[in-house]
């Protein structure tokens, strides 16, 4: 197996979290007759936490600008309009990082919305790992840490923190769930 179809695997991974997540796939605590809630979507389980729309927005981003980063291209928030249609009242560059929790609970999307985003980041990630080599995993593309992190490195770094942020989406959606069960 090459290094290229590991990745590719990872971040699979990711699509199935995320789609289990928005469709009502059983694996993440949802019927299959029905998708996720606006009201689970935007569920925070106090006023300092991050909500499951917040979550899986903000994994997307990071994907979105990590991977545009290392391939030279524009992100696909701004590329294909996906700015305009979330109407966040933040700069287009933010992807959740340092985010205040007044500014997470502003983080208010539909599930379609998610989606879409989401389908569009993976496709484009898709299409840059799969044209790589394993040679252009060694590429050193930040040279701020000790040691410098290469193109391999990054990618790893953004399905894990990626899987990570979909688990925490999945347990923020069975707290939401267990709160509507006994309200």
């Amino acid at each position: 197996m090459r290094a290229t179809e590991v990745l590719t695997d990872g971040f699979g991974r990711v699509r199935d979290d995320v789609r289990a997540l928005l469709s009502g796939d059983t694996r993440a605590g949802v019927g299959p007759e029905q998708g996720v809630t606006h009201e689970q979507l935007v569920f925070r389980i106090d006023d300092s936490s991050n909500s499951i729309g917040w979550l899986l927005w903000h994994l997307t981003r990071v994907e979105d600008d990590h991977v545009a980063d290392a391939a030279g291209e524009e992100q696909v928030w701004t590329s294909a309009g996906w700015a305009e249609r979330f109407a966040l009242p933040f700069a287009d560059t933010a992807t959740g990082y340092g985010q205040s929790a007044r500014e997470t609970g502003e983080v208010q999307p539909s599930a379609e919305l998610l989606s879409g985003y989401f389908e569009a980041v993976h496709e484009r990630t898709l299409a840059f790992v799969q044209g790589l080599s394993d040679d252009d995993l060694d590429r050193v593309v930040d040279e701020s840490w000790d040691p410098p992190v290469t193109l391999g490195v990054r990618l790893l770094s953004v399905i894990g923190d990626c899987l990570q942020h979909s688990g925490q989406a999945a347990y923020v959606l069975g707290v939401a769930q267990r709160a509507a069960a006994s309200a």
